[in-house]
């Protein structure tokens, strides 16, 4: 996947996530578990965003790291909401499995990018 569809499909997912935490109901649990979805949501895309003007090889592994990391607490915490009852598994269906798709496309890139840098680090 390019990178502009990547930039976007992590917009999107923020955005998709801020508007299924508008729906939670008010207490004191869901406002806790909001705050630490948003936060790890919306990280997903900052971060890659980062990870696209790393200055190396070596910086922009560390930064896809940091976008592998969130993109699994974000998961966690969706699972959170519906174990904790505060929606069902059906409303966050789409949100969970696109996670779950950043997810892996994340870990695909840093493999490759461990064994570029591991290609590149043999020839020095």
């Amino acid at each position: 996947m390019d990178e502009k569809t990547f930039k976007a499909r992590t917009k999107k997912l923020a955005v998709a996530i801020i508007k299924q935490v508008d729906k939670l109901p008010r207490s004191l649990a869901a406002d806790v578990i909001s705050r630490q979805v948003i936060r790890s949501g919306t990280s997903i895309g900052a971060n890659y965003r980062a990870a696209c003007r790393a200055k190396s090889t070596a910086d922009m592994i560390n930064k896809m790291k940091i976008v592998e990391e969130e993109s699994d607490e974000t998961q966690y915490w969706l699972e959170i909401l519906v174990e904790a009852g505060l929606v069902s598994k059906e409303q966050i269906l789409d949100i969970h499995k696109e996670t779950g798709e950043i997810l892996a496309m994340t870990v695909a890139s840093l493999k490759t990018l461990r064994a570029s840098q591991s290609s590149t680090n043999r020839k020095s």
